[in-house]
Protein backbone atom coordinates (compact mmCIF):
# COMPACT_ATOMS: atom_id res chain seq x y z
CA UNK A 1 0.00 0.00 0.00
CA UNK A 2 1.32 3.40 -1.20
CA UNK A 3 -0.94 5.27 1.25
CA UNK A 4 0.94 7.29 4.89
CA UNK A 5 0.13 4.85 7.58
CA UNK A 6 -0.36 5.66 11.29
CA UNK A 7 0.33 2.88 13.91
CA UNK A 8 -1.20 3.17 17.45
CA UNK A 9 -2.22 0.27 19.57
CA UNK A 10 -4.58 -0.49 22.71
CA UNK A 11 -4.12 -2.72 25.65
CA UNK A 12 -7.23 -5.23 26.13
CA UNK A 13 -7.21 -7.22 28.51
CA UNK A 14 -3.30 -7.00 28.86
CA UNK A 15 -2.96 -8.05 25.37
CA UNK A 16 -1.51 -5.37 22.96
CA UNK A 17 -3.81 -4.95 19.46
CA UNK A 18 -2.21 -3.05 17.11
CA UNK A 19 -4.00 -0.36 15.10
CA UNK A 20 -3.76 0.93 11.82
CA UNK A 21 -4.98 4.11 10.41
CA UNK A 22 -5.07 4.24 6.32
CA UNK A 23 -6.62 6.84 4.49
CA UNK A 24 -9.26 8.26 7.25
CA UNK A 25 -9.96 4.35 7.61
CA UNK A 26 -9.34 2.48 10.95
CA UNK A 27 -8.08 -1.00 10.98
CA UNK A 28 -7.76 -3.23 13.96
CA UNK A 29 -5.71 -6.50 14.10
CA UNK A 30 -7.36 -9.84 13.29
CA UNK A 31 -3.65 -11.32 14.01
CA UNK A 32 -3.58 -9.93 17.53
CA UNK A 33 -7.41 -10.95 18.14
CA UNK A 34 -6.52 -14.45 17.47
CA UNK A 35 -4.23 -14.27 19.94
CA UNK A 36 -6.67 -14.66 22.42
CA UNK A 37 -7.71 -18.09 21.24
CA UNK A 38 -4.19 -19.28 19.88
CA UNK A 39 -1.53 -17.56 20.92
CA UNK A 40 1.33 -19.50 18.74
CA UNK A 41 -0.96 -20.19 15.40
CA UNK A 42 -3.16 -16.46 15.41
CA UNK A 43 -4.11 -17.83 11.54
CA UNK A 44 -5.81 -20.57 12.28
CA UNK A 45 -8.58 -18.99 14.36
CA UNK A 46 -9.43 -16.79 11.21
CA UNK A 47 -9.43 -19.41 8.99
CA UNK A 48 -11.91 -21.11 10.92
CA UNK A 49 -14.10 -17.66 11.04
CA UNK A 50 -13.71 -16.91 7.75
CA UNK A 51 -15.21 -21.10 6.59
CA UNK A 52 -18.31 -20.30 8.11
CA UNK A 53 -21.42 -19.33 5.96
CA UNK A 54 -22.74 -16.61 8.24
CA UNK A 55 -19.56 -14.89 8.52
CA UNK A 56 -19.13 -15.00 4.44
CA UNK A 57 -22.43 -13.97 4.28
CA UNK A 58 -21.71 -11.15 6.78
CA UNK A 59 -18.32 -10.12 4.96
CA UNK A 60 -19.84 -10.03 1.37
CA UNK A 61 -23.15 -7.52 2.49
CA UNK A 62 -19.96 -5.28 4.55
CA UNK A 63 -18.21 -5.19 1.17
CA UNK A 64 -21.78 -4.75 -0.68
CA UNK A 65 -22.91 -1.66 1.17
CA UNK A 66 -18.79 -0.34 1.86
CA UNK A 67 -16.99 -1.30 -1.82
CA UNK A 68 -18.64 -0.76 -5.45
CA UNK A 69 -15.48 -2.80 -6.76
CA UNK A 70 -16.40 -5.76 -5.01
CA UNK A 71 -16.93 -8.98 -6.81
CA UNK A 72 -20.09 -10.10 -6.34
CA UNK A 73 -20.06 -13.44 -8.46
CA UNK A 74 -17.22 -14.19 -6.59
CA UNK A 75 -18.91 -13.64 -3.44
CA UNK A 76 -21.61 -15.75 -4.12
CA UNK A 77 -19.56 -18.95 -5.54
CA UNK A 78 -18.06 -18.74 -1.91
CA UNK A 79 -21.35 -18.33 -0.19
CA UNK A 80 -22.99 -21.60 -1.56
CA UNK A 81 -19.58 -23.55 -0.96
CA UNK A 82 -19.18 -22.08 2.95
CA UNK A 83 -19.96 -24.23 5.70
CA UNK A 84 -18.86 -27.70 3.86
CA UNK A 85 -15.98 -29.77 5.26
CA UNK A 86 -13.90 -28.80 1.93
CA UNK A 87 -14.26 -25.58 2.14
CA UNK A 88 -11.70 -23.75 3.12
CA UNK A 89 -10.44 -19.63 2.88
CA UNK A 90 -8.19 -17.07 4.06
CA UNK A 91 -7.75 -13.59 4.28
CA UNK A 92 -5.68 -13.25 1.26
CA UNK A 93 -8.13 -15.56 -1.12
CA UNK A 94 -10.80 -13.54 0.02
CA UNK A 95 -8.92 -10.10 -0.95
CA UNK A 96 -7.63 -11.30 -3.56
CA UNK A 97 -10.70 -13.07 -5.38
CA UNK A 98 -13.05 -10.47 -4.45
CA UNK A 99 -11.12 -7.40 -4.34
CA UNK A 100 -12.56 -6.86 -0.70
CA UNK A 101 -11.13 -3.72 0.95
CA UNK A 102 -12.83 -4.76 4.95
CA UNK A 103 -9.84 -6.83 5.05
CA UNK A 104 -6.20 -5.97 4.57
CA UNK A 105 -2.91 -8.62 4.98
CA UNK A 106 0.06 -6.74 5.15
CA UNK A 107 3.57 -8.31 5.29
CA UNK A 108 5.99 -7.23 7.92
CA UNK A 109 8.19 -9.14 10.65
CA UNK A 110 7.11 -6.46 13.63
CA UNK A 111 3.98 -5.00 11.69
CA UNK A 112 2.34 -7.58 9.63
CA UNK A 113 -0.43 -9.87 9.63
CA UNK A 114 -4.40 -8.86 8.62
CA UNK A 115 -5.92 -6.07 9.60
CA UNK A 116 -9.85 -5.53 9.56
CA UNK A 117 -12.45 -2.56 9.76
CA UNK A 118 -13.73 -2.41 13.18
CA UNK A 119 -17.13 -4.00 11.96
CA UNK A 120 -15.82 -6.79 10.85
CA UNK A 121 -12.93 -6.98 13.88
CA UNK A 122 -15.46 -6.38 16.26
CA UNK A 123 -17.97 -9.21 14.83
CA UNK A 124 -14.50 -11.81 14.59
CA UNK A 125 -13.81 -10.67 18.82
CA UNK A 126 -17.50 -12.24 19.27
CA UNK A 127 -17.22 -15.47 17.57
CA UNK A 128 -13.86 -15.39 20.08
CA UNK A 129 -16.17 -14.73 22.96
CA UNK A 130 -18.89 -12.62 23.57
CA UNK A 131 -16.77 -10.90 26.93
CA UNK A 132 -13.78 -10.34 25.13
CA UNK A 133 -15.76 -8.18 22.21
CA UNK A 134 -17.05 -5.89 24.55
CA UNK A 135 -13.49 -5.06 26.01
CA UNK A 136 -12.17 -4.86 22.69
CA UNK A 137 -15.31 -2.34 21.67
CA UNK A 138 -14.53 -0.34 25.11
CA UNK A 139 -10.80 -0.23 24.88
CA UNK A 140 -11.62 0.79 21.24
CA UNK A 141 -13.51 3.85 21.95
CA UNK A 142 -11.16 4.47 24.71
CA UNK A 143 -8.60 4.97 22.30
CA UNK A 144 -10.76 6.77 19.59
CA UNK A 145 -11.35 9.50 22.71
CA UNK A 146 -7.48 9.45 23.71
CA UNK A 147 -5.98 12.79 23.34
CA UNK A 148 -2.81 11.32 22.90
CA UNK A 149 -4.63 9.28 19.45
CA UNK A 150 -6.20 12.50 18.32
CA UNK A 151 -2.86 14.24 18.43
CA UNK A 152 -1.08 11.22 16.84
CA UNK A 153 -3.26 11.77 13.56
CA UNK A 154 -2.51 15.46 13.50
CA UNK A 155 0.81 14.94 13.78
CA UNK A 156 0.92 13.25 10.71
CA UNK A 157 0.79 16.94 8.94
CA UNK A 158 4.20 16.97 9.75
CA UNK A 159 4.67 14.76 6.69
CA UNK A 160 1.28 16.21 4.88
CA UNK A 161 1.83 19.54 5.27
CA UNK A 162 5.77 19.15 3.63
CA UNK A 163 3.86 17.46 0.72
CA UNK A 164 1.37 20.00 0.26
CA UNK A 165 4.19 22.67 0.25
CA UNK A 166 5.79 20.65 -2.29
CA UNK A 167 2.87 21.45 -4.53
CA UNK A 168 3.18 25.13 -4.04
CA UNK A 169 6.95 24.30 -4.97
CA UNK A 170 6.66 22.41 -8.34
CA UNK A 171 3.80 24.55 -9.37
CA UNK A 172 6.70 27.50 -9.35
CA UNK A 173 9.13 25.39 -11.41
CA UNK A 174 6.95 24.75 -13.95
CA UNK A 175 5.62 28.39 -14.44
CA UNK A 176 9.18 29.85 -14.11
CA UNK A 177 11.57 27.23 -15.26
CA UNK A 178 10.32 24.39 -17.38
CA UNK A 179 9.53 26.44 -20.22
CA UNK A 180 12.80 26.42 -21.55
CA UNK A 181 13.60 23.16 -20.53
CA UNK A 182 13.69 20.11 -22.75
CA UNK A 183 11.49 17.09 -21.44
CA UNK A 184 14.32 15.26 -20.10
CA UNK A 185 15.67 18.45 -18.04
CA UNK A 186 11.96 18.78 -16.56
CA UNK A 187 12.31 15.56 -14.98
CA UNK A 188 16.08 16.45 -13.69
CA UNK A 189 15.09 19.71 -12.54
CA UNK A 190 12.47 18.89 -9.91
CA UNK A 191 14.84 16.17 -8.11
CA UNK A 192 17.34 18.70 -8.13
CA UNK A 193 15.26 21.83 -6.62
CA UNK A 194 14.10 19.18 -3.71
CA UNK A 195 17.92 18.24 -3.21
CA UNK A 196 18.17 21.93 -3.08
CA UNK A 197 16.76 22.26 -0.27
CA UNK A 198 18.26 19.05 0.96
CA UNK A 199 21.30 20.70 1.06
CA UNK A 200 20.84 23.94 2.17
CA UNK A 201 19.20 22.26 5.69
CA UNK A 202 20.95 18.70 5.74
CA UNK A 203 23.71 19.43 4.04
CA UNK A 204 23.23 16.53 1.14
CA UNK A 205 21.29 15.46 -1.38
CA UNK A 206 18.85 12.89 -1.03
CA UNK A 207 21.07 10.21 -2.90
CA UNK A 208 23.94 11.16 -0.68
CA UNK A 209 21.95 10.14 2.41
CA UNK A 210 20.55 6.89 1.08
CA UNK A 211 24.02 6.58 0.52
CA UNK A 212 24.97 6.97 4.36
CA UNK A 213 21.63 4.78 5.95
CA UNK A 214 21.85 1.87 3.49
CA UNK A 215 19.79 0.00 6.67
CA UNK A 216 17.13 2.57 6.33
CA UNK A 217 17.12 3.98 2.74
CA UNK A 218 14.33 1.52 1.46
CA UNK A 219 12.00 2.54 4.10
CA UNK A 220 11.65 5.83 3.70
CA UNK A 221 13.62 9.49 2.81
CA UNK A 222 15.71 11.86 4.62
CA UNK A 223 12.59 13.52 5.18
CA UNK A 224 11.18 11.00 6.65
CA UNK A 225 13.59 10.34 9.20
CA UNK A 226 14.49 14.00 10.45
CA UNK A 227 13.07 15.64 13.37
CA UNK A 228 10.11 18.07 14.22
CA UNK A 229 12.46 21.00 14.31
CA UNK A 230 13.96 20.58 10.80
CA UNK A 231 10.51 19.62 9.28
CA UNK A 232 9.29 22.81 10.28
CA UNK A 233 12.06 24.76 8.89
CA UNK A 234 12.03 22.67 6.32
CA UNK A 235 8.43 23.88 5.34
CA UNK A 236 9.28 27.50 5.52
CA UNK A 237 12.37 26.71 3.62
CA UNK A 238 10.27 25.42 0.09
CA UNK A 239 7.59 28.33 0.68
CA UNK A 240 10.52 30.71 0.07
CA UNK A 241 12.32 28.59 -2.39
CA UNK A 242 8.98 29.05 -4.88
CA UNK A 243 9.29 33.02 -4.04
CA UNK A 244 12.74 32.76 -4.91
CA UNK A 245 12.19 31.03 -8.22
CA UNK A 246 9.57 33.43 -8.75
CA UNK A 247 11.29 36.41 -9.16
CA UNK A 248 14.07 34.57 -11.04
CA UNK A 249 17.07 33.87 -8.92
CA UNK A 250 19.49 31.53 -9.48
CA UNK A 251 19.41 28.03 -8.16
CA UNK A 252 23.14 29.25 -6.51
CA UNK A 253 22.01 32.03 -5.29
CA UNK A 254 18.86 30.24 -3.81
CA UNK A 255 20.95 27.69 -2.08
CA UNK A 256 23.39 29.92 -0.59
CA UNK A 257 20.17 32.24 0.77
CA UNK A 258 18.46 29.30 1.53
CA UNK A 259 20.99 27.64 3.91
CA UNK A 260 21.65 30.91 5.45
CA UNK A 261 18.21 31.47 6.60
CA UNK A 262 18.01 27.66 7.60
CA UNK A 263 20.46 28.99 10.24
CA UNK A 264 18.99 31.86 11.34
CA UNK A 265 15.81 29.61 11.98
CA UNK A 266 17.49 26.88 13.74
CA UNK A 267 19.21 29.26 15.93
CA UNK A 268 15.94 31.39 16.40
CA UNK A 269 13.52 27.95 17.31
CA UNK A 270 16.02 25.86 19.08
CA UNK A 271 15.53 28.54 21.97
CA UNK A 272 12.13 29.00 21.77
CA UNK A 273 10.27 27.97 25.07
CA UNK A 274 7.09 27.49 22.62
CA UNK A 275 8.37 25.08 20.20
CA UNK A 276 10.04 23.33 23.40
CA UNK A 277 6.43 22.08 24.33
CA UNK A 278 5.59 21.35 20.95
CA UNK A 279 8.53 18.67 20.78
CA UNK A 280 7.31 17.95 24.28
CA UNK A 281 3.96 16.89 23.31
CA UNK A 282 5.30 14.79 19.53
CA UNK A 283 7.68 13.02 22.05
CA UNK A 284 4.87 11.97 24.06
CA UNK A 285 2.33 11.09 21.49
CA UNK A 286 4.99 9.46 19.03
CA UNK A 287 5.86 7.17 22.49
CA UNK A 288 2.79 6.13 22.64
CA UNK A 289 2.01 7.66 26.15
CA UNK A 290 -1.30 8.82 27.34
CA UNK A 291 -2.25 12.46 28.01
CA UNK A 292 -5.91 12.18 29.11
CA UNK A 293 -7.58 9.19 30.73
Amino acid sequence: MNNDIIKTEMMVNDQKINVLRINNNDYISLTDLARYADNEEPRLPIRDWMRNKDVISFLGLWEQLNNEYFKGGEFATFKNEAGSNKFKMSPQKWIRETNAIGIISKSGRYDGGTFAHPDIAFEFASWLSPEFRLYVIQEFQRLKKNEAYKNKLDWNANRVLTKVNYLVHTDAIKSFIVPTLTEKQKRFVYAEEADVLNVALFGMTAKEWRVKNPSVADKGNIRDYTDLLHLVILNNLENINAELIGIGMSQRERLIKLNSMAKRQMDLLSNNKSFDNLQYIENKINNNITLVE
